[in-house]
């Protein structure tokens, strides 16, 4: 069987508040069973079984043990698919002879070799579980664990809930959460139990701390249909957003934020893109979100960009002056007051909402649009003839901005610098349709050209928060001499690599589009 989940990490309280609003709704469900499970994962010497996706289970339900396989987990908008196959296990012991998917028995025995397996880390919880049933039909299960994960003598704290498809549609689970978590403040987990105990077995480290990631290419091929292409696409944007959230959340590293605006404007450019095939008025609304929350993001950013690639460089070209210790203090005061804000924000129902909504929408194909009779035929045409038009459209965008490129006005500049930005983007999703020699070459002189705008958008972000009022260290006469200099020093320079901008473009243009 497959099984179909989504999976959030609480806190005890919001345990507790989940518990409360379970007893307060009137749901048709099952009585809440409470009992104790404790889970058993067995692997080779050499983590063969995890190496090659799969799980090896034995589990103490009460007084019976369950031996379970799981194996080709994928997840995608949050959702989790996972190959199950689960038979009782007389006396707790593993007996590879019950597995009953021929296909998966094969490959456990191939992985397995000669190799002895043994248990490599367990899991101990306490869960209360209970089956709610839908007025459509539809049947999830909702279970609540608390426990700790344990490897040796390592252990790692850890409180889930899982909400399960038993029967029906796979909106269910986006209905229920959105009826059980109305408050926000939730995590999407992205790992499974298992990998949370090797995890530990193999560092000795929880897998508590979320880690930045940075996009990641969609490998599309030519033979793909534009809707495929477009769900794939969305769901890196879902992917990278997520897991920045969870960085902004829980750390204060600079690339986390930097990676959420990231994954933000590429699920705006992405929206745009194939708004042609799975336009919707949800996608419209989704991308009024991501724009908003991008905003928000952006202002944490931006102080941080401030402090280290700004503060910190111009303060050690001149050591000499005191003002830049005070400029900084008031900057990272500053930031502190943004970073709390965000975080609540990035906490609130508005941002769960956002988050749920979007993996709905890709997930469960909202863009289909009944009585839309033409839409069959867009959404299965090839990515191929939608990426040249893609591409098309945001290179002309491109060429008009930068017509009289060495005349433009800052604010043309600066528009110039968004078009560059968008057509990166597409070039990021549509360039693996194309050869890799000639996408690349494009790209490196692109990437010449955006540096220039960078130390543009540098000093645009630097007059924008050092000189208002409000400023950091505004009232600060020292403060406001390191301000001098760094306006000073960044503006030279933006106006100096402004000078070699039409020679740049200049290279990307004759490159001429690869895509041609």
């Amino acid at each position: 069987m497959t099984e179909i989940e989504l999976k959030f990490l609480l806190d005890e309280d919001a345990i507790k508040r989940l518990k409360a609003r379970l007893k307060s709704l009137d749901l048709n469900q099952t009585a809440v069973r409470a009992r104790t499970l404790r889970s058993v994962y067995h692997d080779t010497p050499d983590h063969d079984l995890r190496k090659a996706g799969i799980a090896l289970r034995l589990r103490k339900d009460g007084r019976r043990w369950l031996q379970t396989v799981k194996a080709g987990t994928t997840i995608n908008g949050g959702l989790l698919h996972t190959q199950e196959v689960e038979v009782p296990a007389p006396g707790g012991r593993l007996d590879l002879a019950l597995v009953t998917d021929d296909a998966l028995r094969d490959r456990l025995h191939a992985l397995i070799g000669e190799a002895d397996l043994a248990p490599i880390c367990e899991t101990l919880m306490k869960r209360a579980a209970t089956q709610i049933d839908l007025a459509d039909g539809a049947k999830v299960e909702l279970a609540i664990d608390e426990g700790e994960v344990v490897a040796g003598e390592l252990s790692e704290p850890l409180r889930e809930a899982e909400i399960e498809l038993i029967d029906g549609d796979v909106n269910a689970l986006f209905d229920v959460t959105r009826t059980l978590f109305p408050d926000g403040g939730l995590r999407l987990s992205d790992k499974a139990k298992s990998e949370r105990g090797f995890l530990l077995a193999s560092t000795g480290q929880p897998a508590s701390e979320p880690k930045p990631r940075n996009a990641r290419n969609v490998p599309l091929s030519s033979e793909m249909t534009s809707e495929i292409a477009a769900r794939d696409v969305l769901r890196e944007c879902f992917a990278q957003i997520t897991a920045n959230l969870d960085v902004v959340l829980g750390t204060d590293a600079p690339e986390g934020p930097h990676q959420l605006r990231i994954g933000l404007r590429r699920l705006r450019a992405a929206s745009g893109i194939f708004k042609p095939i799975i336009g919707h008025p949800e996608l419209v609304t989704l991308n009024e979100q991501a724009k908003r929350m991008g905003t928000q993001v952006g202002a944490l950013r931006d102080l941080d960009v401030a402090i280290t690639d700004i503060i910190d460089p111009e303060s050690a070209e001149h050591p000499d002056e005191p003002g830049f210790p005070a400029l900084r203090t008031a900057i990272e005061t500053r930031r502190e007051k943004v970073r709390t804000a965000l975080r609540e924000e990035l906490k609130s129902a508005e941002t769960h909402a956002f988050i749920i909504n979007l993996g709905r929408f890709i997930e469960t194909r909202r863009w289909l649009t009944p009585g839309d009779f033409g839409q069959t035929a867009r959404l299965a045409r090839p990515i191929r003839d939608l990426s040249g038009k893609a591409l098309n459209k945001r290179w002309k965008s491109v060429v008009r901005h930068a017509r009289g490129i060495d005349n433009l006005s800052i604010d043309e500049r600066h528009e110039l610098r968004k078009e560059l930005k968008k057509l990166r983007y597409t070039i990021e999703f549509m360039g693996p349709l194309y050869p890799a020699r000639k996408v690349a070459f494009f790209v490196r002189k692109m990437k010449k050209l955006q540096n220039v705008f960078g130390d543009l958008n540098d000093l645009a972000m630097a007059e924008d928060l050092l000189c208002q009022p409000d400023s950091p260290g505004a009232r600060n006469p020292s403060a406001q001499r390191a301000v001098g200099r760094v306006l000073g020093s960044r503006g030279s320079r933006a106006e100096a690599d402004w000078h070699r901008a039409r020679a740049l473009w200049e290279g990307v243009r004759k490159t001429g589009p690869f895509w041609k």
